[in-house]
């Protein structure tokens, strides 16, 4: 009896000890899910199919979002990946289309390397501040794609490819899921796991602090934003694929829907603390959210409201002080 009180007691204070806003992002995707599958029960909301379809369309950013962890988990940010996606995207379909499928693949991954690698380059050894050199990368790389295509869609015939990065199935899971799983896992052994995550970490947390234990923090912020870089072309390589097309509007606006899964899933905004799980429930609560909108009937203005609401009432909650 004595034993069982000793537990219970335990219990308590841990549970006393429990920073309930550390796990903010799962509450809140909890109590959404729930909240749609009750109200929404008769408007097929918990159909197999559509749950795996919020996954779909979510993939693009959660793969953008690992990227995006990083970058901000070292105090810097990149407003270019959206824009990157869509540069990939039709530099995929491009190469696919005059060299064949293994160089496409190669031209859109090497086009977010080298795009990650200005960033970082001007970023770190420059030392102009993140912000305005992705906000003009957007741009770069949003008037590039559209001016290589004359603004016109590029198809994609390559049924490996097609099936590869977006359309195919294995057993139940579609492809985007698994390419997801994938880039996710990796994302948060990277982080959680190597010394390059805990040099991150540092390195957002205190720059100053963190170049005296003798972390060479420019490589790792240019690492960041490479690697950012590289995810963005692989969101846009899986647009292209899952669509069979690339175009220099894929990818638009995805940049502030990356930003918003990331800070949802618990990464500080200033560095120092970083969550790729986090940042996927983030991503998947906004695809529930949109989702559920639009089976509910709620206008697109309507729409935008409520997820705004819904967005700044949980990062508001998740905030420590």
């Amino acid at each position: 009896m004595t034993e069982l009180w000793s537990n219970l007691r335990a219990s308590r204070l841990s549970l006393r000890g429990w920073d309930w806003r550390s796990s903010v992002i799962y509450i809140g995707f909890v109590v959404i899910f729930a909240f749609f599958s009750i109200t929404l029960r008769d408007s097929g909301f918990l159909q197999p199919t559509n749950l795996i379809n919020i996954i779909n369309q979510t993939a693009t950013i959660s793969v953008m979002a690992v990227g995006m962890t990083l970058v901000i988990s070292a105090a810097e940010i990149d407003l270019s990946v959206g824009s990157v996606a869509g540069l990939a995207s039709v530099v995929t379909a491009l190469a696919i289309a005059s060299w064949g499928l293994v160089p496409g693949v190669i031209a859109g991954i090497l086009t977010g390397a080298i795009v990650g690698a200005v960033n970082g380059g001007l970023v770190t050894y420059a030392n102009i501040p993140s912000f305005i050199v992705t906000l003009g990368m957007l741009g770069v790389a949003h008037g590039g794609a559209q001016w290589i295509t004359s603004s016109a869609p590029q198809p994609i015939l390559n049924d490996t490819y097609n099936t590869v990065f977006g359309g195919g199935q294995l057993g139940p899971f579609t492809v985007l899921v698994l390419w997801t799983v994938v880039v996710v896992a990796i994302g948060a052994l990277v982080l959680n796991k190597t010394s390059f995550g805990r040099q991150v970490l540092a390195t957002g947390g205190n720059r100053v602090a963190a170049e005296f234990s003798g972390i060479d923090t420019r490589k790792v912020k240019f690492a960041v934003l490479l690697i950012c870089g590289i995810t963005a072309a692989l969101a846009g390589m899986l647009y292209a694929g899952r669509l069979q097309t690339g175009r220099y509007q894929w990818g638009e606006g995805d940049e502030l829907s990356a930003i918003a899964a990331v800070i949802l899933g618990g990464t500080n905004l200033y560095g120092g603390k970083g969550s790729v799980i986090g940042a996927l429930f983030g991503s998947l609560m906004i695809g529930l959210i949109n989702n559920g909108l639009i089976l509910a009937g709620l206008e697109a203005p309507q729409q935008e409201l409520v997820r705004g609401v819904i967005i700044i009432a949980a990062v508001a909650l998740g905030r420590r002080k």
